[in-house]
């Protein structure tokens, strides 16, 4: 199993805002889309991995980038440093490559 740093985090209301989110924090480090979910309700949930600085500063970015456009609705965001391996478990679930197989 991989083991990664870090896991970023940010949950919009509605996709286009998760979409922003999701670019944003790709295009601004070092970090790999790992996956989305949409919780409940237009919650849409975004997830990015790789080292803590970079998870930190993808989320930022993402997290100005949805409050940059008009109506930016962001739920949550959050940095997980050096998760534990058993939220692999979770995490697998809701990766790009289970997504388009389903």
């Amino acid at each position: 199993m991989a083991r990664y740093e870090a896991l970023g985090l940010i949950e919009t209301f509605g996709l286009v805002f998760a979409l922003e989110a999701a670019d944003a924090m790709c295009k601004s480090a070092n970090v790999e889309l790992v996956g989305y979910e949409n919780v409940a309700s237009g919650y849409i949930s975004v997830i990015v991995r790789g080292d803590v600085g970079a998870c930190r500063t993808a989320v930022e970015t993402g997290i100005a980038a949805v409050e940059g456009m008009e109506g930016g609705n962001l739920y949550s965001s959050i940095v997980i440093a050096r998760p534990h391996q058993d939220l692999e478990k979770i995490i697998k679930r809701y990766a790009i490559t289970n997504l388009i197989t389903e």
